[in-house]
């Protein structure tokens, strides 16, 4: 019997394979759908106040739209795994983009506000359902790269999440606000086309005769993932033997998984209006959530070293609640005075996020663990944190300052304190449920 060659897709942890070899199409998809997982929050709020003058809206839909993006994560973080178990990761990835680009791209033609909200859910439906699918992809075609795809795209994630805050109000100067909103389908469609490649080359390397080494490589890859018969193995998620909800490791992941999300994800709604109402142009408002989101990049990048080597990280959360405090108190009482400065300590405290996504392999024992430990904390922060935006916008609308969104948002650390606490602690999830 003739021996055949390894495929490219072989994995192995002691030989890693150089990154485009077969797989050069995966490579371009993943990363440049993880570019597309944040384009459509910050490409928005730089421009929410000029949105509002155009289509009629105030503050309180101002705080709506700030709430989307939680509520479709939070969402499609748990319809994801059923739509992928049926039609397998490449078409879900598919399906994300071109979700994304469909909404857009409608964005820039909304009518009126009703119209532009359904638009932009419909994106953020396609971008949280990337940011489930982008993992188990890395799993399946970069098994001996892991780490520094994950890497890659998380980079790009972030610089996904800068570049449109920087742009929108540039953008809309130059050309108005609805072709700044709805340019950004144009990465949404180049990051759907390699996944059609993939798909079509999986295909022509099954069928009988010639074809590339790639999509041999490419179908034997996706053949050997999908071996028993599910299109998704990647996000099964074994049986475990307790319940998540019982836990206090659980609770306290969830609550500072959530709190940050909510402080996030105000500030990204409200920083340019913020700014704007103490007298400084849209642009600079963008600027200043470009800074906050390059910060976080930093932070993400470096927290998963930090946590790794410290067996109770509680002193990050205390340090992280300090630069958030500083942060507040400087943007509430002399916001022109050293912007720079606040909106740095700014965003070094969302650091408790990437905190947050370590602690959930760090304090778990097995798979079943990690799995109900990520769904029960990404699932209870993400739909709490959707609260922020609206009530922080609310708060300011019924008081005319920013007094009283900003205690709102302490509270909000006094929680996120708490939590930090029950989760820092040096024990195991499947000994507490």
């Amino acid at each position: 019997m003739r021996a055949t060659a390894p495929s490219p897709l072989q994995a192995s942890t002691a030989k890693p394979r150089p990154l485009w070899r077969g797989r050069a199409l995966v490579l371009l998809g993943i990363a440049l759908s993880a570019f597309n997982l944040r384009t459509a929050v910050t490409s928005l709020t730089p421009l929410l106040d000029r949105i509002g003058d155009a289509l009629g809206f105030g503050t309180a839909m101002m705080g709506v739209f700030g709430m989307v993006p939680t509520a479709a994560f939070a969402a499609f973080g748990v319809a994801t795994p059923a739509i992928a178990h049926r039609i397998g990761l490449e078409r879900t990835a598919l399906a994300a983009m071109g979700l994304a680009a469909a909404g857009l791209l409608a964005r820039g033609f909304a009518p009126g506000t009703g119209m532009l909200l359904s638009a932009s859910a419909l994106a953020l439906a396609g971008m949280g359902i990337g940011n489930v699918v982008l993992p188990p992809l890395v799993k399946r075609y970069f098994p001996d790269r892991v780490g520094t795809v994950s890497s890659t795209y998380i980079t790009l994630l972030q610089l996904g999440t800068i570049l449109p805050a920087l742009a929108a109000v540039p953008l809309a100067n130059a050309v108005g606000w609805r072709s700044s909103l709805s340019a950004w389908a144009i990465v949404a469609v180049a990051a759907a086309l390699p996944w059609l490649g993939v798909l079509w080359m999986e295909r022509q390397g099954r069928r009988a005769g010639p074809c590339s080494a790639q999509a041999r490589a490419l179908a034997e890859a996706h053949d050997r993932a999908t071996a028993s018969g599910d299109p998704a193995p990647e996000l099964a998620r074994p049986r475990a033997q307790g319940r998540a909800w019982r836990s206090p490791v659980a609770w306290g992941l969830a609550l500072m998984f959530g709190m940050t999300s909510l402080v996030t994800y105000s500030m990204f709604t409200w920083l340019p209006a913020l700014f704007t109402s103490a007298g400084a142009s849209p642009a600079f408002g963008g600027n200043m959530v470009a800074l906050f989101s390059t910060l976080g990049l930093l932070s993400g990048l470096a927290m998963p070293q930090v946590a790794v080597r410290m067996p109770n990280p509680f002193p990050v959360v205390v340090l992280c609640l300090g630069c958030f405090v500083a942060s507040f108190l400087g943007l509430l009482l002399a916001p022109m005075q050293a912007p720079l400065l606040w909106v740095a300590l700014l965003g070094l405290g969302p650091a408790t996020f990437p905190l947050s996504l370590v602690l959930i392999n760090l304090r778990t024992r097995s798979p079943g663990g990690s799995a109900a430990l990520s769904g029960f904390t990404q699932g209870v922060g993400y739909t709490v944190s959707c609260i922020g935006p609206l009530l922080f916008g609310w708060l300011h609308d019924g008081s005319g300052a920013w007094t009283l969104p900003f205690a709102f948002l302490g509270l909000c650390l006094a929680v996120l304190a708490v939590g930090g606490w029950m989760a820092c602690r040096p024990r195991m999830l499947e000994d507490t449920w």
